[in-house]
């Protein structure tokens, strides 16, 4: 049987390690305390007990990080979890080996975002390793309260310094202040729903902290290109030399296309006699076949491809990568905007354009809907407003019907003066 005494700050010190073996030292106040004393001359305390008729010993704290004192009032927890019928060991083991923020956030990452549109997929990589990771990872998925979250979308809601644009690319650059980014946190809280909803599927824990996320109110941008704007467009569009990357933007002008829907599309997806462009599900954003009537323009820029375009190639605007499609156009729009002097007007704006001039040609949302292809109709929803002037011109023909015509009325007194 061991030999129990009492440990004490003077009874580690003044112990001698072994050679060639560790032992213990044990307590003669609390049942299974010890400190252990290493050949190396370490020492740690351990809490050796009886479950289920297994030997269990539990190394829970070093010396002299702990004192003897924090120990036994530790070792005395543990006695009375034994007493009370439960594993101290294995249930240590058993949060070691529970899943953290970052394991549920590579299993979201490898099985939900893989499956998603290139750029959506990207996007919410980015917020989960950027945003989410770096404050959660090490924690257990099981620690993450509603609270977190909360806090969590509310720093990200502040924004971040940014560099000044204005200034030349050194460290010396000064920061712009923080912009708000409200629309951000609003994209994250979705992501963390749905990944927290998956985690309960996969047994990680049984309940979703961001259900119920406090969403920030958004402002959509709308900016609609007048008809001098869309003349300056189509002027420095036939101006530039690059009428690979016009095209580009012609047909985004002409279909209300999302511009990686045409930098992908090919020749085999459109039907010139029918007049219909079939976009697979692979470039859409909805993950849905979505089949469009072109116009006869549309149907021209094809044609003038296809004449274009090497034989073999069944890319529409094929890139300088042999087999790949383009893959960027940034620095070609940059150089269109200062042509045009339309600076702050985007290539999705463009979309927003082809629905205004839509609504203005007494087409329904329903309609537009279909043409942007739209899954919800709330999302059609933000171009209601823009059905506002033939709604009044309705109006106004309803008026002038139901006006009173009006009379001449004579004043006979003044007729027999004049006469």
């Amino acid at each position: 049987m061991p030999k129990r005494v009492r440990l004490t700050e003077k009874v580690l010190r003044d112990a001698i390690p072994a050679e060639g073996r560790d032992y213990q030292i044990f307590d003669d106040d609390i049942r299974g305390f010890a400190v252990c004393v290493y050949r190396g001359g370490g020492r740690a305390f351990t809490f050796d007990y009886r479950f289920a008729g297994r030997q269990r010993r539990m190394t829970f704290a070093r010396w002299p990080e702990w004192t003897v004192t924090a120990a036994r009032d530790r070792a005395r927890e543990l006695r009375r979890d034994v007493d009370l019928g439960r594993d101290p060991l294995a249930e240590r083991d058993q949060i070691r080996a529970a899943p953290r923020v970052q394991d549920l956030i590579d299993r979201y990452i490898r099985e939900h975002v893989s499956r998603l549109a290139e750029l959506n997929a990207a996007d919410q990589k980015s917020m989960m390793t950027k945003l989410v990771a770096p404050h959660w990872g090490r924690k257990l998925v099981a620690e993450i309260t509603k609270a977190d979250v909360e806090k969590l979308l509310a720093k990200i809601a502040e924004g971040r310094a940014r560099p000044h644009k204005a200034k030349p690319n050194n460290r010396a650059r000064k920061l712009q202040p923080h912009k708000p980014t409200p629309v951000r946190a609003n994209r994250v809280g979705e992501a963390l729903r749905k990944m927290f909803n998956l985690a309960i599927e996969w047994g990680m824990r049984p309940d979703n902290p961001a259900n119920g996320f406090h969403r920030r109110i958004e402002n959509p941008r709308e900016r609609f290109l007048n008809k001098d704007e869309i003349d300056r467009l189509a002027a420095a569009l036939d101006a530039d030399p690059d009428q690979r990357a016009a095209g580009i933007i012609r047909i985004c002008m002409l279909t209300g296309a999302r511009v990686g829907e045409v930098r992908q599309a090919r020749f085999e997806q459109f039907n010139l006699e029918l007049g219909v462009w079939s976009k697979p599900a692979s470039t859409t954003k909805q993950r849905k076949v979505h089949r469009v009537p072109i116009s006869e323009d549309v149907a021209a820029i094809v044609r003038q491809r296809q004449l274009l375009v090497l034989k073999g190639s069944p890319w529409l605007f094929p890139g300088d990568v042999p087999g790949q499609p383009v893959k960027e156009i940034r620095r070609f729009w940059i150089r269109i905007q200062k042509a045009a002097q339309i600076k702050d007007v985007r290539i999705h704006d463009l979309r927003h354009t082809f629905a205004s001039l839509l609504v203005s040609g007494g087409a329904s949302l329903e309609m537009i809907g279909k043409l942007l292809g739209h899954t919800q109709m709330q999302t059609t929803q933000r171009y209601a407003h823009l059905l506002d002037a033939p709604l009044r011109a309705g109006l106004d023909a309803v008026a002038s019907a139901v006006r009173p015509r009006l009379k001449i009325v004579h004043d006979q007194e003044a007729d027999r003066k004049s006469a």
